[in-house]
């Protein structure tokens, strides 16, 4: 049943009208093509680079400041492109790949794996910390499992005799 007396509810801002007058970039934002980002400092840029042990750039990936660093690794894995000497493609899969904690996702390792890469990158803290919690309950679960399964072929063993 609708409320009478009273006037339907406003929505928040409605009352003052839009009060920010231009985007939070500027006026003049940057193209996404361009490398120029925002944030607390001034303009800023990031390079992502996948180098080989000589520190030879393989590939690069231009980015703004404020963008993430875990999101460009697949991007810059892509671009990866290794000549041959000799006739044929390029190679696209490098032997390993090692890279710091930034990039420790389950994402990023499930990517590794899929393309059949290995890595060496060192888990995080609060990831180490967190596995360790769950031994515990782990290995009681494990053990309950195995007893319930011997258990179970005992008996039904003993059945059939």
């Amino acid at each position: 049943m609708p409320r009478q007396g009273r006037p339907p509810a406003r929505r928040r801002g409605e009352e003052k009208g839009h009060l920010q007058k231009e985007p939070p970039g500027g006026i003049a934002t940057e193209p996404d093509d361009h490398g120029l980002g925002r944030s607390r400092g001034g303009l800023s840029t990031k390079l992502h680079l996948a180098t080989e042990q000589g520190q030879k750039p393989m590939s690069i990936v231009i980015t703004t400041g404020q963008r993430g660093d875990s999101p460009q690794f697949e991007p810059v894995l892509e671009k990866v492109r290794v000549p041959r000497i000799g006739p044929g493609r390029s190679r696209t899969r490098p032997d390993r790949v090692r890279a710091d904690k930034a990039y420790a996702s389950r994402k990023n390792r499930a990517y590794l794996r899929r393309r059949g890469i290995r890595c060496t990158i060192p888990d995080e803290a609060d990831h180490a910390a967190t596995a360790r919690s769950w031994a515990p309950v782990v290995a009681a679960h494990r053990s309950s499992t195995r007893s319930t399964t011997a258990n179970a072929t005992r008996w039904s063993a003993a059945s059939i005799a």
